[in-house]
């Protein structure tokens, strides 16, 4: 009983690694998304053509061939980065260039008439975008950026193979070392489900209170 008390402390010091790894990847994909999703709406014909390349090449090429170039081959041109940040990069920019047409969608969901509305009250361009357009949009973002999120959570596992020591890394060791498939891979497939279940329940919390919020200024 005291062996897998251990093993357990080391899946639970997996967990918290994968929690630091989505985290931090979810904040880079939020700003990503923004980027790009905004870049390609753009007026300007280089913004929208760069910001198509992104989305275009990493929605097109494997996470896992994302992830070894982070880690593996940037050293080659002078970049080197730890397994924890080489995660944090490949998951966030694979992630974000999907959230990215979430937010592209969304804004160009928003009817013209809001937009008119802007007009009519004389606001900017960005003014109009940033009190009128986006509050709304965000709204029809947040389910989309959950199952983004959750994605996320899951592709964590990849970081395994460059020796992050995430869950499923530590779920491999304790295999390993007590030749026990069952108990470890049911533990962290537990782990995975719950993490994901807060995900969905902050998201679904955030979308009440914004809903909440834009029904108050309507009225």
């Amino acid at each position: 009983m005291t062996q897998w008390s251990g093993y357990f402390g080391l899946i639970l010091q997996g967990a918290l690694v994968t929690i630091e790894l989505t985290l931090m990847g979810s904040v880079l994909a939020l700003f990503m998304a923004f980027l790009a999703g905004m870049g390609r709406l753009s007026r300007f014909f280089m913004v929208r053509a760069l910001a198509t390349a992104y989305i275009e090449f990493f929605r097109g090429t494997s996470i896992f061939v994302q992830l070894f170039w982070a880690y593996f081959v940037l050293p080659f041109a002078g970049i080197s980065l730890t397994p924890l940040q080489a995660g944090v990069l490949a998951l966030g920019l694979n992630v974000g260039a999907y959230a990215a047409e979430v937010v592209r969608g969304a804004i160009q969901s928003i009817g013209r008439e809001q937009y008119e509305a802007c007009t009519a009250l004389n606001l900017g361009r960005w003014q109009g975008m940033r009190h009128v357009i986006l509050p709304q949009a965000l709204l029809v973002m947040l389910p989309t950026f959950g199952n983004n999120a959750i994605e996320l959570l899951k592709a964590t596992a990849v970081v395994s193979l460059i020796s992050l020591t995430d869950l499923t890394f530590q779920a491999q060791v304790v295999r390993a070392q007590t030749g026990n498939t069952l108990v470890p891979f049911t533990t962290i497939l537990i782990l995975y489900f719950i993490l994901a279940l807060l995900i969905s329940w902050g998201v679904r919390s955030l979308e009440r209170r914004m809903a909440r919020g834009l029904d108050g200024v309507r009225a």
